[in-house]
């Protein structure tokens, strides 16, 4: 690798630099054709500038703001390869040199195809990024440069015992694990949205199957990554096995996180659209990851709660095998209430509110003989918890209310009654009595 930098071979790679030059730049042909490229390229960039606006326009009235943007960065170079093309075939006509204006042709060719290849990617990183690398490659085949760049770089390399890590070698592995993972990311897309779109399985089923697909793929997409450096997989067991052991340890949480994931979408105890409560927490499954849940509360806080809690603590959730809940509202009345009455109207009450079922219907019960009330309580149910709880107990106290306000029923409140004793009383009380 160090004889690459001796000053020897840079003097010689400058002389064949300088060479090359002289017998393909230098010459009045191949000059010309370089002032056509280049006065081409300006026109292409007046004319593009003049039909951005146009295309903003075009964008506003019909509304096709994907075709444009896809259009918008391709409106330069087909530009100019349209009127590289035109000169190209004009010289060739005249049979005049066109041996650079060919060339042109096709870098520009090879860089359209590149840019629309790469607006498959939608991260505009990953864009840019697989542009130039189409186009690289590309240009350099075109130019009869592609083998000789490969030897120079595979020239460089590094012994590590039977390997041979090259630049060229790392260039090839990180480009194919580029490759590997879109398509492996792509196709788990696709995948995903097909099963999604099956309503033969359950939501704990889709994400399971969806999850065990992008896992395989990926690490298919690394173990081919990985072969085609050369390193034998073999290899790798023994010095994977104390790695793995090592990370176990230190992972110990994430991997039961991960185990206590899969878990809960095979025995399917919890949903994507359940309604449940753990650790104080109450709201609605939105998701279930790999390594926690996500719950969403009816103030829309997102709580991120570990597999492992909903594994090993209690859970309750309220629409797991029956979507149907029972709420139950305490209600206290006076002791001097007709407690009969007071049982008609709440039942009444829960009949009258909307989203309370007929069918259990309503029940009222005395449930104890307080100390400053006759304990009763409605119990009512539900269908649709996930649009709420506390908002129906709420509407039903309400209803409550209004008709014993109406009927004349006192609600009580805590109370005490004070005995005073007379001033005789005290003082016998406080005398100290005799033997």
């Amino acid at each position: 690798m160090s004889d690459l930098f001796t000053t020897l071979r840079l003097f010689e790679t400058a002389d064949l630099i300088y060479q090359w030059f002289l017998t393909n730049v230098f010459v009045l042909g191949n000059a010309v054709q370089l002032l056509v490229i280049a006065m081409a390229f300006g026109a292409a960039f007046v004319a593009s500038r003049r039909l951005f606006p146009w295309l903003e326009r075009f964008r506003v009235q019909r509304g096709i703001t994907r075709l444009v943007d896809t259009l918008q960065p391709l409106v330069l170079p087909l530009i100019w390869l349209l009127l590289q093309w035109l000169s190209a075939l004009v010289a060739s006509a005249q049979q005049w040199p066109s041996r650079w204006l060919e060339i042109a042709v096709s870098l520009l060719t090879a860089w359209v195809a590149s840019r629309l290849v790469s607006q498959l990617a939608r991260n505009p990183v990953w864009s840019t990024v697989i542009a130039w690398t189409v186009w690289s490659i590309a240009a350099l085949s075109i130019l009869d440069l592609l083998a000789p760049t490969i030897a120079v770089l595979d020239s460089a390399f590094l012994p590590l015992g039977d390997l041979r890590i090259s630049v060229y070698t790392v260039i090839k592995s990180t480009l194919t694990l580029a490759v590997l993972l879109w398509i492996a990311i792509s196709v788990t897309g696709l995948i995903e949205t097909r099963i999604r779109a099956s309503r033969g399985l359950s939501p704990s089923v889709q994400v399971l199957f969806a999850k065990s697909v992008k896992a395989v793929l990926i690490g298919l997409a690394l173990i081919v990554a990985i072969t085609s450096v050369g390193i034998n997989l073999t290899a790798l067991a023994v010095v994977g096995g104390a790695l793995g052991l090592g990370i176990g340890f230190g992972l110990q949480k994430v991997i039961s996180n991960v185990v206590s994931g899969v878990v809960l979408l095979i025995d399917q105890s919890i949903r994507p659209g359940d309604v449940i409560s753990v650790s104080g927490t109450y709201g609605w499954v939105t998701a279930l990851g790999g390594r926690y849940v996500s719950v969403v509360t009816r103030d829309g806080v997102e709580h991120m709660i570990p597999n492992e809690t909903l594994i090993t603590e209690r859970v309750e959730n309220w629409t797991h095998t029956n979507s149907h809940t029972r709420l139950k509202i305490p209600v206290p009345v006076h002791y001097d209430t007709d407690l009969h009455r007071a049982m008609e109207l709440c039942q009444e009450a829960g009949r009258e509110t909307e989203r309370v079922l007929s069918q259990p219907e309503p029940r009222c019960l005395l449930v104890n003989f307080g100390d400053s009330a006759l304990e009763l309580e409605v119990r009512i149910w539900i269908a649709d918890a996930p649009n709420g709880v506390q908002n129906v107990k709420s509407a039903v106290l309400l209803r409550i209310w209004e008709k014993f306000c109406a009927n004349g029923i006192k609600v009580p409140y805590p109370q005490r009654d004070v005995h005073l004793k007379s001033a005789a009383d005290l003082a016998a009380a406080s005398r100290p009595q005799l033997e």
